[in-house]
């Protein structure tokens, strides 16, 4: 179960672009409430507040308890719009839920067990991180921060894949449903930099072979 958040909101009568500057030039962020059997509710939230609350990892996947002068809602979190060079948040968009319908979420993948992974411990490599996000499905009341998979296991070479992440109960993911592989998510490669230092050390070896017996063959000459 995700970790619970309450924002306070204030709703928001103006639309367009200068009513929106005008927000923000007070420390506000604009958002729109959709979804449901509701119309869209246009509301605003303290600028610091949602900053400091969208550096929480669990706040991207969590179900967001909402209060405002119209009542109380809840949402997810579906597209944060953030200023091209700025650290402002410009815009939010939040997803009604309904606690009987099930919602699709993109949930981070954390890895475990990584500093006892005999591949890297003990074999020189390093755990190649090749998906961090992976799509699901599940009622609200299942919805999880992370899926997490074990990798302590694993020797240079060797993957884990999406079928290899145990699921919460309830939940599911979508690339199954739709007949997607089973892609690695994680893997133990070799280091770049120790395979470099092994080819120039056997080109050095190969070089000086020859040199060798170039030089063995001028003396008998």
């Amino acid at each position: 179960m995700s970790t619970q958040f309450e924002i306070t909101a204030e709703t928001r009568e103006g639309k367009g672009t200068g009513a929106s500057r005008r927000l923000r030039h007070a420390g506000k962020v604009p958002a729109i409430i959709y979804g449901g059997d509701k119309d869209p509710q246009m509301v605003s939230f303290k600028h610091d507040a949602i900053y400091h609350m969208l550096e929480v990892e669990a706040f991207h996947t969590s179900i967001l308890t909402i209060k405002h002068g119209k009542g109380t809602e809840q949402a997810i979190l579906r597209d944060v719009h953030m200023h091209p060079y700025q650290q402002w948040v410009m815009h939010l968009d939040l997803q009604r839920i309904n606690v009987a319908e099930k919602i699709h979420m993109s949930v981070p993948v954390h890895c475990t067990g990584e500093e006892l992974t005999p591949g890297v411990k003990l074999e020189g490599g390093i755990v190649s991180h090749l998906i961090t996000e992976i799509d699901i499905s599940c009622l609200p009341a299942n919805l999880p921060e992370y899926l997490a998979v074990d990798i302590s296991a694993l020797h240079l070479g060797d993957s884990v894949h999406i079928s290899d992440i145990p699921l919460p109960e309830g939940v599911e993911i979508t690339t199954f449903a739709h007949g997607g592989d089973d892609l690695a998510v994680a893997s133990i490669v070799t280091v770049r930099g120790s395979i470099e230092e092994e080819e120039t050390t056997e080109e050095g070896g190969e070089e000086g072979a020859e040199e060798g017996g170039e030089e063995g063959a001028t003396e008998g000459e």
